[in-house]
Parts: C-alpha cells; structure tokens; sequence
C-alpha cells in the first residue's frame, strides 16, 4: 500500500464513522441535547456534511450535554479573551507578510532581453 492509498483508506474509514454518528446523532442526539430541534427534521440533512468532518468534536460535546458536566458560559470565555490579542496579530501578521513581500525581489534569469513594446499599428483605409 502506498501513501496516496493510505491517505484515501484513512479518509474514507473517517467518512464511515462520521457517516454513523451523522445517522444517530441526527435521529436520536439532536432531539435530546437542543430543545429547540425537536420535531424540527428538514434543516438536519444539511448538518451532514458537518457532522462528517467533525464528528470527534460532535461526540464530545453530545457527551458534556448528556453528563450535565456542559456550562454554557464558559465554553464563550476563551474566545472572547483571546479576541484582542487576535486583534493585534492579526494586522501586524499581515503588514510583516506585505513588507517581506516587498522586500524580497525576485530575480530575473540574465539571457532575457528586455523588449520595448509599441503601440497598435494604424490602419489605412
């Protein structure tokens, strides 16, 4: 087995656990975890994708709502504290990516002759 089908077989046994817990989070776990939800069932194909890709995270947090060990305001507390610092890296980030940008010139190979371009040729009726 070579890299590419390692890759493909640890993607696709991903996809079929994600594809399980998709089926009993979305019948059974949206209805016991969310109020709201219940008896709601057009909107929850739309959270299979999701589901998919994140079903670890979706488990845990399925697991924290059923234990009762889930508070609601301090799952909001990291990323509001980390919003200003956020706030800063991400402008000075950005401006030292321009000004390396800038400052790293790419060098043109020697044999390349520059030439001069002119303008369309008029045409004579």
């Amino acid at each position: 087995m070579n890299e590419a089908e390692a890759i493909l077989m640890g993607l696709r046994i991903w996809g079929s656990i994600g594809a399980v817990v998709a089926a009993i989070f979305l019948t059974v776990g949206m209805d016991r975890i969310d109020e709201d939800a219940q008896g709601a069932y057009v909107f929850r194909p739309l959270l299979i994708p999701g589901v998919l890709v994140i079903w670890p995270l979706v488990l845990w947090r399925w697991y924290l709502y059923e234990s009762g060990r889930e508070h609601w305001a301090r799952r909001y507390g990291p990323p509001r504290r980390a919003h200003f610092a956020v706030g800063w890296i991400l402008p000075i980030g950005i401006c030292l990516i321009i000004l390396s940008g800038l400052t790293l010139r790419q060098t043109w190979p020697a044999d390349i002759v520059p030439v001069q371009l002119s303008g369309p040729a008029e045409v004579r009726q």
